[in-house]
């Protein structure tokens, strides 16, 4: 469990290392706008890493084992990048900047696929959801001192001491490998290339109702993102200050969702992973029908924390749940492979759904876009109905 809580946290850090933070170094810099835009185009492994997944449950390299030897790799070259993101120059090379923060994504990603495919194989079935839900906390305490903390401290030091901070940090991950156990896996490995990138796919999609589960795992939480995306300019209408936002939806609602991780790994370990995707299903979507509370009484600060509270509870334990499920979902022959496409389709409703969310909101009213929203939920909710009849375990 201190194993996926620590993997989790250097997972965590690099993702905001090469969003808020370096658009902020480059804003600094003065690079124009229109390059600090499509400096979003770097975090495009983190959704691709699938293509090269196979490549990790095919070869094992000839230090550490399977999965601890793919996942040292990927750390030295990740805290390697990192360096390099730091002591370029984006004024004078922004392209050079580009190149090392996509190195720093692609091995992020890479580090991602592989702390996945660990945790599902070193866990037991019943440790899923536990342990997911400390990895899901983990990565979320390195986003906050990578995000939050990296901003802060670029005040007090330069850029680029920042970044060789963070990469020193993510010497926790590396001694958390050199001192984990590999695990051991009865499925063996894919013998051939071949075998390790289509046999993944022909062994799910010969399932029963895998096209189904994988319908489920599209909609699930897909209320729950197209509300949070609007939650910002929401609170902003409703007359409160941006203090108030940051301090209550930001650090309260923070640790809100760490407890909500934690409190759905306990639920989880004791009634299963399908009792709790039902139970916070619902919860996820009654404290989205929080917002209308909200939207029709208007400005009140108590109200806006106990939204905040409730909504990020929820969230937190229904983000525990569905990764455990989807870790459920693989088989532990194709760990990286299957769990990588899982997790890639898992970003799609949060890119799809939540882009016209904003001429809803405006087109609609917030009474009646948080009202759809809640409703968004329920498709999920009937599939998790004939879902929960099928076998969640692998061949």
């Amino acid at each position: 469990m201190l194993v996926s809580f620590l993997m989790g946290f250097s997972s965590g850090v690099p993702l905001l290392l090469t969003l808020s933070v370096l658009q902020a170094w480059m804003k600094e810099e003065g690079v124009d706008l229109s390059v600090i835009g499509l400096f979003s185009l770097v975090g495009l492994p983190y959704t691709l890493k699938f293509l090269w997944a196979p490549v990790l449950d095919r070869f094992t390299l000839p230090f550490l084992g399977r999965r601890r030897g793919w996942l040292l790799l990927c750390q030295v070259l990740l805290m390697g990048a990192l360096v390099w993101l730091g002591m370029a120059d984006p004024g004078k090379d922004p392209w050079l900047v580009a190149l090392a923060a996509l190195l720093v994504t692609f091995f992020s990603a890479s580090q991602d696929i592989v702390v996945d495919a660990y945790r599902r194989e070193d866990l037991a079935d019943n440790e899923l959801g536990l342990g997911s839900s400390l990895y899901v906390n983990g990565y979320r305490v390195g986003m906050l001192l990578a995000g939050s903390g990296g901003l802060i401290l670029a005040d007090l030091f330069s850029f680029q001491q920042v970044y060789l901070l963070m990469a020193a940090s993510l010497g926790i991950g590396l001694v958390t490998t050199l001192s984990c156990r590999e695990p051991e896996v009865g499925a063996g490995s894919p013998k051939t290339f071949k075998e390790a990138v289509l046999q993944p796919f022909a062994e799910y999609f010969s399932r029963n109702g895998a096209l189904l589960i994988l319908l489920f795992v599209l909609l699930y939480k897909v209320g729950d993102q197209m509300a949070s995306t609007m939650t910002i300019p929401f609170y902003l209408e409703l007359g409160f200050t941006k203090t108030q936002i940051g301090a209550v939806a930001k650090l309260f609602g923070f640790w809100a969702t760490i407890l909500g991780g934690l409190f759905g790994g306990i639920i989880i370990l004791r009634v299963g992973i399908i009792s709790s995707l039902w139970l916070f299903g619902i919860l996820q979507a009654i404290s989205t029908a929080g917002f209308v509370l909200l939207a029709l009484l208007g400005n009140s600060l108590s109200l806006l924390a106990g939204v905040i509270a409730f909504e990020n509870l929820s969230g937190g334990m229904g983000t525990a749940a569905y990764v455990a499920y989807m870790a459920s979902l693989t088989n532990k022959k194709f760990t990286a492979t299957q769990y990588a496409l899982l997790s890639s389709l898992m970003g799609i409703p949060r890119v799809l759904a939540s882009a016209p969310t904003g001429y809803m909101a405006e087109s609609m009213g917030w009474v009646i876009f948080f009202g759809c929203c809640t409703v968004v939920a329920i498709p999920g909710l009937f599939l998790l109905h004939w879902v929960s009849g099928l076998s969640q375990q692998s061949p």
